[in-house]
C-alpha cells in the first residue's frame, strides 16, 4: 500500500476514533438525566456503570468475531450499534430509554475498542503504528472534551422548539456516526488472511494466575474507574461546593479531558526520556494530590487545579499497565490483550460505589472511592521496569 493510499484510508479510520470518544459523553449526560428526572446519585450512576459493564462481556467474543468476519466488518458493526444508541435519546428522556441507549453505547464501544486498533495496524502495515495510534487517541479526545460544550450549548441556546435541549448532543454525534459508517463502508481495505484461533474466556481467566497479569488487570480497572469517576463526579463537586448550575459546572468535564489529552500528547515524549517507573510514580503522585484537593477543596482555583492534575496524571496509566502486561508474556499477547480490555469493567464498579458513598456523605465520599484506586496504583509501582 502506497503512502498516499494509507493517508486516504486513514481518514475514515481516524473518524472512527472520534466516534470511539462518544462513550465519554456518559459523564455529562448522566448528570443532565439526574437533574431532569430528579434521581439520586446512586441511581444516576447506574448509567455510566452500565456502559462499561459490557466490556466484561464483549471484549473476548469480539476477538473471536474478528477472526470470522474480519476487522473492518467488526468496526462497521460497532458503528451501527453506536449510531442506534445515539438515535434513541432523540425520542425522549425516560429512564428506561436511557438505560437501553447507554447499554447499546457500551456494547458498541466495547466492539470498537477491541477491533479499531487492529484495523489501524492493517492499514499501516507496521509503519509508524505507535504514532498513528497516539494520533487516534488525540482525535478521540476531541469528542471527549467537546461533549460537555455541545450539551451546554443545547441546554441554553439550541432549537428549543424541537424539545431536544441538552440532548442535541446525541443528534450531532448521530450525524457524525452515520458519516463515519458510510465512509468506512466505501473504503476498500485489504486484510491479511486470518491465522490461529481467538482467545476464549477460559484461556484469558487462567492468565489471572500470573501475578503481573492480575496486578496489571487491577491497575487498568482502577485507571478506568478513576477516569469515569472524575468525568461523572467533577461537575457535582463544583455544584455542591461552589453553588454552580449544571451548565456552568459542565466545564469541569471538559477541563479533565483537555488535560488528559495534553497528557497523552506529552506522555510519549516523557516515556522516551524517563524510566517508566519514574514517570508512573510522578503520574500517581499528581493523582494523589488531586484526590486531596477534590476531598477538601472549597475554592474554585483549587478544584480546577485538582481536576487538571487527575486528568494529566491518569492519562498514561492505561498504556503503562497494558505494556507491562504484554511484555511479561510475549507468547500470550492476544490473550493478555483481551484480558486487559476486560479491565475497562472498572468503569462499572467505581461509579456504583461512588454513587452509594456520595448519597451517604456527599461528593467527598465519591472522592474516597477514587482515592482507594490511587492507593492501589501506588502499590503497582514496584511491578514496573526500571530500565
Amino acid at each position: 500500500m502506497t503512502k498516499q493510499n494509507k493517508t486516504i484510508y486513514l481518514i475514515p479510520v481516524m473518524l472512527c476514533f472520534f466516534c470511539m470518544g462518544f462513550v465519554d459523553l456518559v459523564g455529562i449526560a448522566s448528570n443532565y438525566v439526574k437533574e431532569d428526572l430528579a434521581l439520586s446519585d446512586s441511581v444516576a450512576n447506574v448509567l455510566p456503570s452500565l456502559v462499561f459493564f459490557w466490556f466484561l462481556i464483549f471484549s473476548v467474543p469480539t476477538g473471536m468475531l474478528m477472526n470470522k468476519i474480519g476487522r473492518k466488518k467488526t468496526v462497521l458493526l460497532s458503528l451501527v450499534v453506536t449510531v442506534v444508541s445515539l438515535l434513541l435519546p432523540l425520542f425522549g428522556e425516560t429512564f428506561t430509554l436511557m438505560l437501553i441507549a447507554f447499554s447499546l453505547l457500551g456494547i458498541g464501544n466495547a466492539l470498537m475498542q477491541t477491533s479499531l486498533n487492529p484495523l489501524v495496524s492493517t492499514v499501516m502495515g507496521g509503519g509508524n503504528l505507535a504514532a498513528t495510534l497516539t494520533f487516534g487517541q488525540f482525535i478521540k479526545a476531541i469528542a471527549s472534551f467537546s461533549a460537555p460544550y455541545l450539551a451546554m450549548w443545547g441546554a441554553t441556546l439550541v432549537i428549543p422548539e424541537f424539545g431536544l435541549n441538552w440532548r442535541v448532543l446525541f443528534g450531532i454525534f448521530f450525524v457524525v456516526g452515520i458519516l463515519s459508517t458510510v465512509l468506512l463502508f466505501v473504503t476498500p481495505i485489504e486484510e491479511p488472511p486470518i491465522e490461529g484461533r481467538p482467545s476464549t474466556f477460559v484461556e484469558c481467566f487462567k492468565l489471572l494466575g500470573t501475578p503481573i497479569v492480575l496486578l496489571s488487570f487491577l491497575g487498568i480497572m482502577c485507571h478506568v474507574g478513576i477516569d469515569v469517576g472524575t468525568n461523572t463526579t467533577a461537575p457535582k463537586i463544583l455544584m455542591e461546593r461552589l453553588g454552580m448550575t449544571l451548565n456552568e459546572a459542565a466545564f469541569a468535564t471538559s477541563l479533565y479531558f483537555i488535560f488528559r489529552t495534553l497528557g497523552c500528547l506529552t506522555g510519549s515524549f516523557f516515556l522516551r526520556v524517563l524510566k517508566m517507573r519514574t514517570f508512573f510514580t510522578i503520574s500517581i503522585a499528581m493523582m494523589a494530590l488531586s484526590m486531596c484537593g477534590l476531598f477538601v477543596g472549597t475554592e474554585q482555583w483549587m478544584l480546577y487545579t485538582a481536576i487538571a492534575l487527575v486528568g494529566y496524571g491518569n492519562s498514561n496509566v492505561f498504556s503503562m499497565c497494558f505494556a507491562t502486561a504484554l511484555e511479561s508474556m510475549p507468547e500470550k499477547q492476544n490473550e493478555v490483550s483481551g484480558l486487559m480490555i476486560m479491565g475497562l469493567f472498572g468503569g462499572t464498579i467505581f461509579p456504583l460505589l461512588m454513587g452509594f458513598m456520595s448519597d451517604a456523605m456527599g461528593q467527598a465520599g465519591a472522592v474516597l472511592v477514587m482515592a482507594v484506586g490511587v492507593i492501589y496504583l501506588f502499590t503497582y509501582i514496584k511491578q514496573l521496569k526500571t530500565a
